[in-house]
């Protein structure tokens, strides 16, 4: 059986008071609208054979964000299968990015259900910076491993 695959990138910077944050976006449309736990995440996206993960984790960057990826060093955070098979992995970068930049992509989906009604949607409605104290109460549990993984890589 052949499983779903995603990749992303999972900004960080340093920070005098916090010693490092994470940029993580919360999700776009109906589903997350007025959630605040558990509904933010590493931008991220899915990807085929024919595209490396790290060159797809900067291809969503730049889908999700409106922005190009960061240039600089790329930490291999590792994969996470996640329960239903898919498997997803993450590069950490160091670079500093304002949020108010962001031009977010966009999809489409039938709202309400059976509506036939069809409406556009940000992938995500905004991104914010974050400590990784914090970011364990926002993150989309399965992504937390990654958080956690990059506050090992750099001792913080």
């Amino acid at each position: 059986m052949t499983y779903k695959r995603s990749a992303g990138l999972l900004l960080f910077r340093r920070t005098a008071g916090a010693g490092i944050e994470v940029l993580l976006g919360h999700m776009g449309g109906p589903l997350w609208s007025g959630r605040t736990s558990g509904d933010w995440a590493i931008p991220k996206g899915e990807y085929g054979p024919e595209e490396t993960p790290r060159d797809a984790a900067r291809r969503e960057f730049t889908e999700e964000i409106g922005l190009p990826p960061p240039e600089g060093e790329y930490l291999p955070l590792g994969e996470v299968r996640l329960s239903s098979g898919k498997v997803v992995t993450v590069w950490a970068v160091e670079a500093d990015l304002d949020p108010a930049l962001m031009v977010p992509g966009t999809f489409t989906l039938e709202w309400p259900p059976h509506s036939g009604t069809v409406q556009e949607f940000p992938e995500l409605d905004r991104v914010a910076w974050c400590s990784p104290e914090l970011a364990r109460d926002m993150l989309i549990p399965s992504q937390l491993p990654f958080v956690e993984g990059l506050v090992a890589l750099l001792g913080a």
